[in-house]
């Protein structure tokens, strides 16, 4: 208590205005799959109202090409090697034979050490919230967030319908929508009265599987026509419905008279599920390394800061959000705590590119599921982006592709043989990257791999 009475005495002498704080976080929301980003079959007319007021990402990256690492990085606001949550559940999915390596251990806790973006805004005045997914453990009001409604550790809803049984989520009357629910809760946190900044966390399960979208949601899609891949109109119901509640939230902050003074960010933990949606022009989609693993919408909504209607083309990641929203807080980062991230607001206000620093992923598990001719999503591996260029590495073979993303958006040429500087720079920023981070590469052979054993017919989940 009394820290944090220093600090919001610290920022009342400073003068710092401390603007309220929304970090609206979808799950598997593609970054095609709102109609700002392009899509002809999604109805997202309130993101798209949340753009037009405020700054497109189009280069903005998810920390993990699924879901619990992107979020671990997300709320540690570090890289995957320093927390060691690198992917969901077991690091050796997909069938023993076929796996030539042993994966490196996984953790599926964000462990206490770890001092979140929740607990460093809690600090600095902020009451916190969190509204829906969590993946990181059982409870998130252990690590900074006063109130809990519906996360713990699962990855995903047994229904998006009540009963929920969800431990952390009292039921509600029979057919009530998840989506809807949280929005509801979330209401209900913004319109407290109280005169502290909030830091609102409203991270829905939608639209991850299982896919169910109310009946009104998807009768809407009806007579809609397909567009690149896109067509799926019970996950168009989803996204439907994910759009209402940012229109939802975005009425309450106006009618709280609170618009002015938040800063709204609109993300999405990785690529969309290809079972559900597609990523084209990307290539891949969740649980690949490619872009469309990856490369996510975000949008920044902050008036008076954030030029309305305006674009970046700045490569941005998950990680930067924590070190952004302790600058815009004005507060100060946690003593003796590593930050991966860099403070973004600079970009908000077209002062400054950060386009040759590079980002990184690291990735030492495999997945399954069929993924192009290969039975895995991804095999381990690593990626660094700098500037145009795009490095991937499979620890498997060693294999190395190079992109020109200025060039190859949907990375169908691999310029590692043409352009062997380039690859060898990266490579070798790669490697120092990981010495730095202690990021561990599997190098161990697995037992089990059977050079000659045949493909499964179907790759899994």
């Amino acid at each position: 208590m009394m820290r944090t009475l220093a600090v919001v005495v610290l920022v009342a002498q400073l003068g710092v205005a401390q603007p309220n704080i929304v970090l609206f976080y979808a799950d598997d929301l593609g970054w095609r799959d709102l109609a700002c980003m392009g899509s002809k079959f999604y109805d997202t007319p309130h993101i798209d109202r949340l753009a037009a007021e405020g700054m497109l990402f189009t280069d903005a990256y998810a920390n993990a090409p699924n879901c619990a690492p992107s979020r671990a990085c997300l709320m540690s606001g570090q890289y995957t090697p320093r927390h060691g949550v690198f992917t969901v559940g077991a690091p050796n999915r997909g069938r023993a034979a076929l796996r030539r390596l042993i994966a490196v251990e996984n953790k599926t806790v964000l462990d206490q050490r770890f001092v979140t973006m929740a607990e460093s805004l809690k600090g600095a005045g902020y009451r916190t919230a969190t509204m829906g997914k969590w993946h990181l453990g059982d409870d998130p009001t252990t690590q900074g967030f006063d109130l809990n409604v519906g996360g713990f550790k699962a990855g995903h809803p047994k229904s998006y319908f009540s009963p929920y049984k969800n431990p952390k989520l009292q039921d509600g009357a029979q057919g009530e929508y998840l989506t809807d629910r949280l929005t509801d809760a979330a209401l209900s946190f913004i319109r407290e009265k109280d005169d502290r900044p909030f830091f609102l966390y409203l991270t829905h399960y939608a639209v991850h599987t299982p896919l169910q979208a109310k009946q009104d949601d998807m009768a809407r899609f009806a007579d809609r026509q397909p567009d690149r891949g896109q067509k799926n109109k019970k996950y168009a119901g989803m996204v439907y419905a994910l759009d209402r509640s940012m229109g939802r939230v975005l009425e309450a902050l106006k009618a709280a008279g609170k618009a002015e003074d938040t800063l709204v960010v609109f993300f999405s933990d990785n690529g969309g599920h290809m079972g559900a949606t597609s990523c084209k022009p990307l290539r891949g989609a969740k649980g690949t390394l490619y872009e469309g693993g990856i490369r996510v919408p975000m949008i920044v909504r902050w008036p008076g800061k954030v030029k309305a209607g305006s674009r970046s083309a700045t490569p941005v990641i998950g990680v930067d959000l924590y070190p952004t929203f302790l600058s815009a807080a004005g507060a100060k980062r946690p003593e003796g705590y590593t930050l991966d991230g860099e403070d973004i607001t600079p970009v908000f206000k077209g002062q400054v590119s950060l386009a040759d620093r590079p980002l990184f992923w690291h990735f030492p598990a495999y997945l399954q599921g069929r993924f192009e001719k290969d039975m895995f999503r991804t095999r381990p591996g690593a990626v660094v982006r700098r500037g145009k260029w795009k490095l991937i590495e499979f620890f498997e073979d060693k294999r190395l592709e190079l992109y020109d993303l200025s060039q190859d958006r949907g990375e169908k040429a691999n310029v590692a043989a043409t352009h062997p500087d380039v690859t060898r720079e990266l490579h070798a920023l790669m490697a120092t990257w990981r010495l730095e981070t202690g990021a561990p590469v599997p190098t161990k052979a697995n037992p089990k791999f059977d050079p000659d054993a045949k493909p499964m017919r179907r790759g899994g989940e």
